[in-house]
C-alpha cells in the first residue's frame, strides 16, 4: 500500500467504522503522539479512541485532501455529524515508517 492507501484505510476503518483493532494494522506499536489529549503509543490511541466511540457513536471524519512528502503525509479533514455539517476542521500530520502510521501532529479548528 501507499503512505495515501495507509491513511485512507485507516480513517475508513479506525475513525469511521470505529473498528479499534484497525490500528493494529495501521500503527506502529511505538507511535509518537504529540497531541497532549492523548497518551504515547499504540495502545494509548486504541484506549482514547474507544472510549471517544462509545461517548460519540455518530463520530466522522471526512478526508478533503492528502498530501504527501517523502514519509510525512498532511490529511485535511472535517469531523461531521450524521447530517455532514462540520463540526471542526482538522489537519492531522503524520510520519509512516515500514507502511504504518509512527507519529502524529494535528491542528484542530472549531466550526461551532
Amino acid at each position: 500500500m501507499t503512505n495515501k492507501e495507509v491513511i485512507r484505510a485507516f480513517y475508513k476503518e479506525f475513525f469511521n467504522d470505529h473498528i479499534i483493532e484497525a490500528a493494529d494494522k495501521y500503527v506502529r506499536e511505538d507511535y509518537i503522539q504529540h497531541n497532549p489529549g492523548v497518551d504515547q503509543g499504540r495502545q494509548a490511541l486504541k484506549e482514547a479512541f474507544a472510549e471517544k466511540f462509545i461517548s460519540n457513536p455518530t463520530f466522522h471524519l471526512n478526508i478533503v485532501r492528502i498530501i504527501e512528502e517523502d514519509n510525512v503525509c498532511a490529511v485535511y479533514l472535517k469531523n461531521v455529524d450524521p447530517e455532514g455539517n462540520t463540526i471542526c476542521r482538522v489537519v492531522d500530520i503524520y510520519r509512516l515508517e515500514d507502511g504504518k502510521l509512527a507519529e502524529h501532529w494535528d491542528v484542530l479548528q472549531p466550526c461551532r
